[in-house]
């Protein structure tokens, strides 16, 4: 806070006539209005830390260097309040003409919010409190053409604030905040995952073949080879191919692509963990989940009791474990499965407004009665587990029931948070899943998987047993920042072209 409002009078109907204006004369005079750098050697916190005890109306002879942009400014005759943001808070320049001059107090009066300004002075605690540098110099560092939001904090249309995120970040302090927190919690998943001795590696990008999910691909061409190539929309068959080659614990966080719509929990780039543990299965795979979130929160946030637009969620260990049957046959009122005849799974369909096309089998029935009765209604962290092998062309078969997988999705907040299972290493098999989903492809299905042959001669030369884990980190920090949409944890989410 400064001693006075923070506030500027708008000279003009339009400021930016204005600004370019001032632009021109500093020209003219020969005054930089880009500077080459500047080199503070003290930002906002740290002044605050080190003069938390400086009292009131006391100066010091301490001389300091502090850069920052403009963000409000106060004339009040010979003297002038100018506050400065820097990466780390807001700093007041308390600017007197007696020690600037008086070129250097009028050059101080004209400065414009937006601009980007060095200062060099003394450290001091005003009167009314407020922490200091009185400077005996400014130096205009970048002159702004373009005035930022009314008052500086008026920036809350969410289209212009997602399109010009960097004024968006300007103007609201608290989005900085999200989107620190956002690089906190993923450094501090590289830390548990190196902890668990997990090695971060890098996969392609563009691919010849898309794999390791079922989504529709962006499509691109590679002129020099005369070949399509896809955008990812998983690592997953590359970091398998790892564990083939001796690799023993694998992870990436990785940028995937998926030609889909976009929603408030959609975007199509998006960030994901992904990670694969050779002699691991579905069971390690959820302590891992467990582990790699709760180290997260406790780290970043130093608590597993959050509270999500509204709702209470609790991250204390144990979580919730449940078969997919359970759940659809609890909030169905009868015993639902795999195993029940497909006659019976299309009129429960039916009654629920789920139109079932042709080609289902009783695990995709399942699987959409389970997305409309019971997903939304979880809301603690819950491990569903045992998903039909219909709908799961990579996970491992369950030793009993073979027409299920050990195969899990975590759902917090009604959201799916992670999907993990025991890999399938049997290349018999998995050339049988990938024909069902070409079979898919070709009947309509542009979301189906294709034939992997490469992936297929990998597995060939031999696997091993394996758990394989993916956590969406978007929605982790929607989580973890209290944040309602996808957009408001990306720093540049897709948006439709401007009107």
């Amino acid at each position: 806070m400064s001693d006075e409002p923070r506030e500027e009078t708008i000279l003009d109907d339009d400021p930016m006539v204005v600004r370019q204006s001032k632009l021109a004369r500093l020209q003219a005079a020969g005054t930089p209005a880009y500077a080459t750098g500047f080199s503070p050697d003290a930002r906002a916190a740290e002044l605050a830390e080190r003069y938390a005890e400086l009292e009131d109306g006391a100066e010091t002879e301490d001389v300091v260097s502090v850069a920052g942009r403009l963000v409000a400014k106060r004339d009040q005759g010979k003297m002038a309040f100018l506050v400065i943001r820097d990466a780390t808070g807001d700093l007041q320049l308390f600017c007197r003409l007696n020690v600037l001059g008086e070129d250097g107090f009028e050059a101080a009066k004209d400065l414009d919010l937006g601009d980007w300004i060095g200062a060099t002075g003394t450290v001091l605690r005003s009167r009314r409190g407020e922490l200091s540098v009185q400077p005996a110099q400014i130096t205009l560092l970048t002159k702004s053409l373009r005035p930022l939001p009314e008052k500086y904090h008026g920036l809350t249309d969410t289209d212009t604030r997602y399109r010009q995120r960097y004024v968006d970040l300007i103007a609201n302090p608290e989005v900085r905040r999200v989107f620190e927190t956002r690089f906190r919690i993923i450094g501090a998943i590289r830390r548990h995952m190196e902890a668990e001795g997990y090695l971060e590696v890098e996969t392609p990008m563009l691919q010849p073949i898309p794999g390791g999910a079922t989504a529709r691909p962006f499509v691109t061409h590679h002129n020099a080879l005369d070949m399509p190539l896809y955008l990812r929309i998983a690592p997953e068959l590359y970091l398998k191919r790892l564990l083939v080659g001796g690799f023993e614990r694998v992870y990436e966080i990785n940028r995937s692509f998926r030609n889909e719509g976009m929603s408030p929990r959609h975007n199509p780039e998006f960030t994901m963990l992904e990670a694969y543990q050779a002699f691991g299965d579905m069971a390690s795979m959820m302590d891992l989940t467990e582990g790699v979130i709760t180290s997260a929160a406790r780290e970043v946030l130093g608590t597993l009791d959050l509270e999500y637009q509204g709702t209470s969620v609790s991250l204390e260990q144990p979580w919730r474990r449940a078969t997919m049957s359970e759940l659809v046959s609890e909030k169905a009122g009868m015993e639902l499965s795999v195993h029940t005849d497909r006659s019976v799974l299309a009129e429960r369909c039916k009654a629920h407004g789920i139109e079932v096309e042709a080609g289902w089998g009783p695990g995709k029935m399942l699987t959409e009665l389970f997305e409309k009765l019971v997903e939304h209604t979880l809301v603690q962290p819950t491990f569903v587990t045992h998903y039909p092998a219909e709908t799961s062309p990579l996970a491992r078969r369950n030793d009993e029931d073979p027409e299920v997988c050990d195969r899990f999705e975590l759902i917090v907040t009604g959201r799916e948070f992670a999907n993990a299972f025991s890999e399938l290493a049997d290349p018999i098999d998995q050339r049988q899943r990938f024909e069902a989903q070409v079979a898919a492809k070709d009947a309509g299905d542009d979301e189906a998987m294709f034939l992997d042959e490469d992936y297929l001669r990998a597995q060939e030369y031999g696997m091993p047993p394996a758990g394989g884990l993916g956590i969406g980190i978007d929605r982790l920090v929607m989580l973890l920042t209290d944040q309602p949409s996808i957009r408001d944890v990306l720093l540049f989410p897709h948006m439709r072209p401007e009107a």
